[in-house]
């Protein structure tokens, strides 16, 4: 039976630590010119709810701030991250383009399913050829609720899929497993907490142990 896995983008299979920083520091640094922010940049306090849609990010860091202020300082954010991709940035994790075409020449299927927005996950997509690997990539931005479970279900209808896996490394990413009746893989990344990940089915500390996962047919 053919096996269908569905990553998870930022802290998975992208290492969005290498340009968080920079990229947050950048629009607060935009508030500050705009005398809207006057305190360090909240970087610890992104990387506890990192995962979460953008939207909720801002409620979370600006909570006393206007929704035209969140918005605007979103779009700033969005520009920077980008950019930072396209510059080089960024970078894969350990092991993903050899463990995606592992799967693929095993006949998995691969989607991807990130609470990241359409543009920036399309600049992660296109500078590292993802393309070559992965069938469709969805963005929270394509469901009205913001909710993951939601996202992989549209996923999952659409492919029929019946037997997989969901690999992430928060909870989101856990829950959307479990709700659709998949495998809960989570990934013990830079983003992880260990009460989350108890939760997961499997937990793996480096991508390429998804090859003997597939192989001993876990999921």
């Amino acid at each position: 039976m053919v096996q269908s896995l569905i990553f998870d983008m930022d802290g998975t299979l992208f290492q969005t630590n290498k340009i968080l920083d920079i990229s947050l520091e950048d629009a607060f640094n935009d508030l500050r010119s705009l005398n809207e922010w006057d305190k360090e940049t909240p970087i610890d306090k992104y990387r506890e709810i990192m995962g979460v849609p953008l939207p909720k990010v801002w409620e979370a860091l600006l909570p006393n701030h206007s929704i035209e202020v969140r918005k605007r300082t979103d779009l700033y954010f969005l520009a920077r991250l980008i950019e930072n991709i396209r510059s080089g940035k960024g970078a894969l994790y350990p092991n993903v383009k050899e463990v995606l075409n592992y799967l693929k020449v095993n006949n998995c299927s691969i989607y991807i399913a990130s609470n990241g927005l359409t543009e920036y996950l399309t600049a992660v997509v296109n500078y590292y050829n993802l393309d070559n690997w992965v069938t469709e990539t969805f963005s929270i931005q394509q469901i009205g609720s913001l909710n993951k479970s939601d996202l992989v279900k549209t996923i999952v209808e659409k492919y029929g899929i019946t037997k997989g896996a969901v690999v992430g490394d928060r909870l989101s990413d856990i829950n959307a497993a479990k709700d659709n009746g998949l495998v809960a893989i989570g990934c013990n990344f830079d983003f992880a907490q260990e009460d989350e990940l108890c939760q997961a089915d499997i937990v793996i500390n480096d991508l390429v142990e998804l090859k003997t996962i597939v192989s001993q047919q876990l999921v």
